[in-house]
């Protein structure tokens, strides 16, 4: 569905990131984990087509993405930014409405099947009994999620989600993961995150794309990449990395602080 194939990506005379290779595919969750700075949002503006590679390609469905118009594009691929407020007190319902700007004309509204796409929208995410309020007066986990129904109104192949869970607490970033997860199965839904949390990897990432400092990737398994090795040379802190037994019978692996920290 989406193929980058050996890009690089940077600014002006400057390469962030070189020789970049991984595919995303239906129904798969691709977790981005790596440290402030080493390109991980040049890599999502090169993505989404706000940077022009320097090299190499992207392809969706089998098309160089050079060759997509920037309505067709916004037809596959949806956008989800960190929570924000906008300048105005938008209802949510109309929030989520503007996702169906790539079906129809910038000036015109979404429509009756605009509407309707946008209140199911609302619905798969749980979240209908917010229609009618303010946007700005909502609180930071409901906003994200608005902010997914938005990007699920524009009914795209790939979603691309800038830290999803940023600025959230405890119980809204499990809430938003888990819905995350449940999009990309339930729709057969690619979507590519960054996040800084190894644990949402873990849990929820069918594969990880992790970058080091010295800006080296590798794509595979989360349980393979994400090491404590990894998490040494990377975030400069030790961490132990433990496989668990769920309630429900499945393993799964954990990451926590090493050593006994609780000590002053």
């Amino acid at each position: 569905m989406l193929e980058v194939q050996r890009l690089n990506c940077g600014y002006a005379r400057r390469t962030v990131l070189e020789d970049i290779t991984f595919d995303l595919n239906p129904g798969e969750l691709l977790c981005l984990l790596g440290p402030n700075g080493v390109g991980k949002t040049t890599l999502f503006k090169t993505l989404l087509g706000l940077l022009p590679p320097r090299s190499g390609e992207i392809r969706l469905d089998g098309r160089p993405t050079r060759h997509w118009s920037r309505r067709e594009f916004a037809r596959w691929v949806g956008y989800v930014p960190q929570a924000h407020t906008p300048p105005f007190p938008f209802q949510v319902e109309d929030v989520v409405a503007m996702g169906r700007t790539a079906h129809g004309s910038l000036f015109s509204g979404p429509g009756q099947e605009g509407r309707k796409v946008a209140a199911e929208a609302l619905e798969t995410l749980g979240i209908s009994a917010l229609a009618k309020a303010s946007y700005t007066e909502i609180s930071g986990g409901e906003r994200q999620l608005v902010l997914i129904a938005r990007a699920l109104a524009q009914q795209p192949r790939i979603l691309v989600m800038d830290e999803p869970t940023s600025n959230l607490d405890y119980g809204n970033q499990l809430k938003v993961m888990a819905h995350i997860r449940q999009i990309a199965h339930g729709r057969d839904m690619g979507i590519i995150l960054t996040t800084h949390h190894p644990d949402h990897a873990l849990l929820y990432a069918s594969r990880v794309l992790t970058l080091d400092r010295e800006k080296r990737y590798r794509v595979g398994d989360p349980a393979t990449l994400i090491s404590e090795d990894y998490l040494r040379r990377t975030y400069g802190v030790e961490t132990e990395i433990h496989e668990i037994d769920r309630h429900d019978g499945r393993k799964t692996r954990i990451c926590i602080p090493a050593g006994d920290t609780g000590k002053t």
